[in-house]
């Protein structure tokens, strides 16, 4: 009896330990196409207490610490971050805890990352990881870059001139967010993933998201439209962007405060739900 109970017990602290772990393999999503030819991955974990996150080639392994298991959102990356990672870099996004690197994949070892959540309830985490890519990949990108620079200030122009044909008369006013979306959107398609400026893009979609679901039912939050502002803003004040862009996010910057100042005339009333 004494011997079943042992066994019992140790398959219970089993069943505990993988309960606490979760492992994914990462998704491909563009091979070689990380920040000035370098390579990374972009991680996005929900957690409440404490947990790891060890990551060694395509592999994620996700481990409670302390506190409510936590969950892993999105793991994506330009390719397997490879043994000792040459240039080996580590960057907060978002989070309301702490973030640290607490071991670099050093020896042929993962990267590990430990995540704090002192606050009641879970929180969400995104940190990226970056490394250097070889030099035949920069030089090979940088050529690519400079054949296609014609058309893409081409592009730009065209875009230009559109956005210009959307803002003639008032119909624009009843959407306005959705033009914000698309010039974000926009400067997405020409924004290097797995970076700051990048996560910076996402943040501002993801606010746009909140603030057009309740407009969509006609219902306008300030604080949600606030929200837009200020992620806008951190575009603005952080990203790296050309002049012809950034006149294009002053602009909606500028139409949604007048937005906020005259809601009433936009045909959208407070809600206070």
């Amino acid at each position: 009896m004494h011997k079943l109970c042992l066994i019992m017990a140790a398959a219970a602290a089993v069943a505990t330990l993988s309960a606490q772990e979760t492992q994914r393999r990462a998704s491909i999503v563009r091979a070689g196409a990380g920040p000035g030819g370098g390579e990374g991955c972009t991680v996005d974990v929900v957690v409440d207490g404490a947990a790891e996150v060890e990551i060694r080639g395509d592999n994620l392994l996700l481990r409670n610490l302390s506190g409510q298991p936590p969950q892993l959102r999105q793991f994506e990356c330009t390719r397997p971050m490879p043994a000792n990672a040459p240039g080996f870099r580590f960057a907060e996004v978002d989070g309301r805890g702490r973030q640290e690197l607490v071991r670099t994949p050093r020896d042929g070892g993962p990267a590990v990352i430990r995540i704090d959540d002192p606050q009641g309830g879970a929180g969400e985490y995104r940190f990226e990881i970056m490394w250097a890519g070889n030099s035949g990949e920069r030089r090979e990108q940088g050529d690519r870059g400079y054949d296609q620079s014609r058309d893409g200030d081409r592009q730009h122009m065209d875009y230009q001139n559109e956005r210009e044909r959307f803002f003639q008369g008032d119909a624009w006013r009843k959407n306005l967010f959705q033009r914000v979306r698309e010039d974000v959107e926009h400067l997405q398609h020409s924004t290097f993933p797995f970076t700051g400026d990048q996560s910076r893009l996402s943040r501002t979609i993801f606010e746009l998201n909140e603030l057009q679901g309740k407009l969509s039912q006609g219902r306008f939050d300030d604080h949600e439209l606030d929200d837009v502002m200020y992620s806008l803003t951190n575009v603005l004040q952080n990203n790296r962007l050309s002049a012809r862009d950034r006149e294009i996010l002053t602009d909606d910057l500028r139409r949604m405060r007048e937005f906020r100042d005259h809601h009433d005339d936009y045909g959208a009333r407070f809600d206070r739900k």
